[in-house]
């Protein structure tokens, strides 16, 4: 479940493990307990347009994530899982719409006593005129 309107079966979801490496001797050696969950957003039958279009735009055609911190791959698919559905909704979740204010009129006044403070300073740095 990715949100109120999408719900993503996990058939659509492609799983690989693969030996974590690092530190951990034989048992990371020899077993696979990294997971890489996949994602194919162009692919998918789950999307409607509009959810398939928005996630096009900001993640791409494919989606992967991977988890490999913990030794037991159940746990590593799990949170695997949690991540790509926070991706996902993510990259479906729309900005908010940005509604212009005006500045108030103390704000204005400060910001013409800035400039004029501002222009005094810099006249003071200027050259003095020599008398003639």
């Amino acid at each position: 479940m990715i949100g109120r309107s999408l719900s993503i079966p996990l058939e659509e979801i492609e799983w690989r493990a693969t030996t974590s490496g690092g530190p951990g001797g034989q048992h990371a050696n020899r077993s696979e307990t990294k997971v890489e969950a996949r994602f194919d957003v162009a692919r998918s039958a789950s999307l409607g347009p509009r959810q398939r279009a928005r996630l096009l735009e900001r993640l791409g055609p494919v989606v992967r994530v991977t988890a490999g911190e913990h030794r037991s791959q159940a746990r590593n698919r799990e949170l695997a899982l949690e991540r790509l559905v926070s991706r996902l909704a993510e990259g479906l979740r729309r900005p908010p719409a940005r509604r212009p204010t005006a500045p108030s009129a103390s704000a204005a006044q400060r910001r013409l006593e800035q400039k004029h403070w501002r222009a005094e300073v810099k006249r003071t740095r200027a050259r003095p005129l020599l008398d003639e």
